[in-house]
């Protein structure tokens, strides 16, 4: 089986990550249904993601950074994610997004929606996904649309701005999606001289390399999974547990319930419910590799809500995925232990990790 990602879809709910395994390229011990298991599933109800307050090194001295550093470190150690709080990013961006998102999703028929239809572009599947079609893995109940650098016109990446058009159904949209992604991206040097200072490294060691950093914009329609009359969509899960392949991604709390987290210390899931306007953050494999382990990539996936009045109503979210340029080498950090694992491309690492997802002819080998 674990030579054929189709034959895993067609396994549905009785599919594991251990069917795939052999894409990984840091270690997973844990073992997980991709789909939400149809019978009783164990939730660790104590567990709590720790809340780190970004606006101390936002707007705080050299030991207010190096405190928060100190905190931030000991979540992503811990579980791989955590909540950011005082980032300083406007509610009305998100509330913006939040609308946009239903918008785009609604507002356009799927003949249109289909015009752009995903497609490979470097190492990440570009554009607009059906419905059931995130993965050959299994049939997610979510739409799905994936918009990376070269679909906003920012203004610092070439002489000759992008055709807007191209990437947008609405090229208004792309106006509030680029306010949404430059003011996160204001977060992510903060972020990863935080991660590299709680390492014991150089904190400005990335800087060249995410002063305009590869991201991944993906947005997400998740359709209602119970009807008015309480039928139940038989594939109750929304999107399947997975975990990020990225350095890291930064999730605008969502308003419904729906995102879980497998705690690798008892292999629990963990309910994630932020408060509105904080910022989840969860460490992804280029993360996972170059800390040789350190900051875990932690399994998560969006689940139906446990109340039915939720799970007859739809749920957005805007996840940004924070890259390495595909030319760069991802190298194991110095003062991290001797090294696990090997220096590789960046490209190469993503598409023969992502290959699970769309079939082995996606890795790049050489």
């Amino acid at each position: 089986m674990d030579q054929n990602p189709k034959k895993t879809r067609a396994e549905g709910v009785d599919a594991t990550n251990r069917d795939t395994i052999r894409y990984d390229q840091v270690e997973k011990t844990q073992t997980y249904r991709f789909a939400e298991g149809a019978g009783a599933e164990a939730f660790d109800e104590s567990f709590r993601v720790r809340t780190c307050d970004i606006g101390r090194f936002l707007r705080g001295d050299e030991r207010d950074k190096r405190a928060f550093a100190d905190e931030l470190g000991a979540a992503l150690r811990e579980i791989g994610f955590a909540i950011l709080a005082g980032h300083g990013i406007a509610p009305e961006l998100f509330e913006r997004a939040e609308r946009e998102v239903d918008r785009l999703f609604t507002a356009h028929s799927l003949e249109e929606k289909l015009r752009f239809r995903a497609a490979r572009h470097g190492s990440v599947n570009q554009g607009y996904f059906p419905l059931e079609e995130t993965s050959d893995i299994h049939p997610d109940l979510v739409e799905g649309w994936v918009f990376c650098r070269r679909a906003f016109d920012f203004g610092d990446d070439s002489a000759r701005p992008p055709r807007i058009a191209d990437f947008w159904p609405d090229p208004a949209a792309e106006a509030v999606f680029r306010a949404l992604c430059r003011a996160q991206m204001e977060l992510v040097l903060p972020v990863v001289q935080s991660m590299l200072r709680s390492l014991g490294c150089d904190p400005h060691l990335y800087d060249e390399r995410l002063a305009r950093p590869a991201i991944g914009l993906r947005l997400n329609y998740y359709p209602p999974v119970e009807s008015a009359d309480g039928v139940l969509n038989p594939r109750a899960g929304r999107l399947l547990g997975h975990e990020d392949v990225d350095l890291f991604t930064l999730l605008p709390a969502p308003r419904s319930e729906g995102l879980q987290v497998l705690n690798r210390a008892n292999f629990k899931w963990i309910r994630l419910d932020a408060p509105p306007d904080t910022i989840i953050l969860n460490t992804g494999d280029y993360m996972q590799r170059i800390s040789n382990d350190i900051f875990p990539s932690t399994t998560h996936r969006v689940s139906q809500p446990r109340d039915p009045e939720l799970r007859r109503r739809h749920r957005v979210s805007f996840p940004m995925n924070v890259y390495l340029r595909e030319d760069e080498l991802l190298e194991v950090l110095p003062g991290t232990g001797a090294p696990k694992y090997e220096p590789i491309r960046a490209l190469e690492f993503h598409t023969r990790t992502t290959a699970k997802y769309y079939g082995d002819d996606y890795a790049v080998t050489d």
